[in-house]
């Protein structure tokens, strides 16, 4: 593709790119395709000879669009949403015609120092310690991994990583039964073993009960464990239950264990002021993640990890050959340093620009109004008759369900899963599900970037109607 045919195509897709973000409300929220459909229209073998890029382009809307689900369709419910939002697909763009490898400082400055500061920016926003250093990562997955690994090594003067595991001593690392999964990989990528993964019971409203965190680390210590490092969740991803951050770190400092706080979905309303107390007590805490990519408007991929002593840190991941040593090493961070990619893409780039595009009091506009979005479609849940809602909603993520005490618990679970399944195969709406002390609940999630009123009240009058359609059906 010579430079002028790149010109002219990028017209035209940031044309259809404008059209599309206009536009994404009236696709389908998931696609009515099955297993393979995509695959079977794909040829088996790659092309010998180059294909024009108006052909590529035109499989790609024929092909490609049909199947994708749009996860920026203002009724995209289920999972935690991967916000986006226009300043941050503009970056995307920058990101990918610069295509900096952001490893150290020297290979590209301004992305070293531009990550410095806007992570310090988010620290001071969201009321984390100003002692505190952030690096950017791709998720929360790795973020969670590189605290549960400097832990580990921390631990054990990092004689781990120069000798390997040498059956001296068996870690434990605990969390509630509702942290996100990404903590059980961590733990086996960690070589700690999931089966040294102690969950701690929750209480009424799904957070970690401290008397038992504190009873299960003495119980380890008396077997001859090694109580390593404890994971909260700040904003659980069934339900966002919010653990007791504060009575947590005072457990983890009273017996030496790491405290890793996991905010990945819900760290972005630390953002609004009124919610900054949930992190009260987290200075004696170790690292603390969030997803930007979840509800801050930026284009997955983009984790900020925060931690309280980045030595420990440095110390796990450095690893520095002869040809990649500079003279500047001592002056500056070389983020490569601080997590396990050597390789990394710009992503502060996005950040700055989302930042600077809405400015902090135009995130908290949004916030607050998905928050006020999510306070309206509980009321409407909590005055509907035979509908209950089973956790609190703490943000923007409702858990709810049809309720029968005249049936058994079976049942109602498999009538509720026939109402999400019935209303996501209309393609009007997509929700998602969890189960909580075994009841199958619908879980609500109010947080795309572009959602109103009026696409939380086209879904509940659809809930309402594939409700007593389902229903009607149960009584013939």
């Amino acid at each position: 593709m010579t430079k002028e045919e790149f010109r002219k195509q990028a017209h035209l897709l940031v044309d259809w790119m404008a059209d599309y973000l206009e536009e994404k409300e009236n696709y389908p929220v998931t696609p009515a395709v099955k297993p393979k459909d995509i695959f079977q229209q794909i040829p088996p073998m790659a092309p010998e000879k180059a294909e024009s890029f108006e052909r590529i382009f035109d499989d790609f809307k024929t092909i490609i669009l049909p199947g994708m689900t749009h996860w920026q369709h203002p009724s995209f419910f289920a999972y935690f949403p991967a916000n986006n939002s226009e300043p941050s697909i503009l970056a995307e763009m920058l990101m990918s015609t610069l295509g900096a490898q952001c490893m150290s400082w020297l290979t590209s400055p301004a992305a070293t120092e531009l990550e410095e500061r806007v992570c310090e920016w988010l620290r001071d926003a969201k009321g984390i310690d100003a002692t505190w250093k952030g690096v950017i990562h791709d998720t929360a997955s790795t973020a969670t991994l590189s605290a549960i690994l400097t832990a580990r090594e921390k631990a054990t003067q990092f004689q781990i990583n120069e000798r390997g595991f040498t059956n001296e001593q068996t870690f434990r690392i605990y969390s509630s039964s509702h942290v996100h999964s990404s903590i059980d990989k961590a733990v086996k990528i960690a070589g700690i073993g999931v089966q040294n993964l102690v969950r701690i019971p929750v209480d009424e409203e799904f957070e970690m009960i401290p008397d038992e965190l504190e009873k299960a680390i003495l119980a380890d210590k008396k077997a001859g464990f090694s109580p390593l490092c404890v994971v909260s969740a700040l904003g659980t991803t069934s339900s966002t239950a919010v653990d007791p951050i504060d009575e947590i770190t005072q457990i983890a400092q009273k017996h030496g264990l790491w405290h890793h706080i996991d905010a990945a979905f819900a760290g972005t309303a630390l953002l609004l002021p009124e919610f900054q107390h949930l992190i009260k007590g987290h200075q004696g805490a170790d690292s603390y993640v969030f997803n930007p990519h979840k509800w801050m408007f930026t284009n997955f991929d983009c984790t900020v990890f925060f931690v309280r002593e980045p030595q420990y840190l440095v110390n796990t991941f450095s690893l520095t050959p002869e040809y990649l040593k500079t003279k500047l090493d001592d002056q500056v961070n070389n983020y490569r340093d601080w997590g396990i990619q050597l390789g990394r893409r710009f992503r502060a780039l996005k950040l700055w620009f989302v930042i600077r595009t809405y400015g902090l009091e135009g995130i908290r506009q949004k916030l607050r109004h998905h928050l006020d979005l999510a306070q309206k479609a509980k009321n409407w849940i909590e005055n509907e008759p035979g509908l209950e809602i089973l956790a609190p909603v703490n943000f923007n993520t409702i858990c709810f369900r049809m309720s029968d005490d005249h049936q058994s618990l079976d049942r109602q679970n498999q009538l509720n899963e026939s109402w999400m399944n019935q209303v996501n195969a209309t393609g009007k709406v997509f929700f998602s599900h969890t189960k909580l002390n075994g009841k199958f609940v619908i879980r609500w999630v109010i947080g795309q970037s572009d959602v109103e009123e009026k696409h939380i009240l086209a879904a509940w009058s659809l809930l309402l109607e594939e409700r007593k359609k389902l229903l009607a059906e149960q009584i013939t």
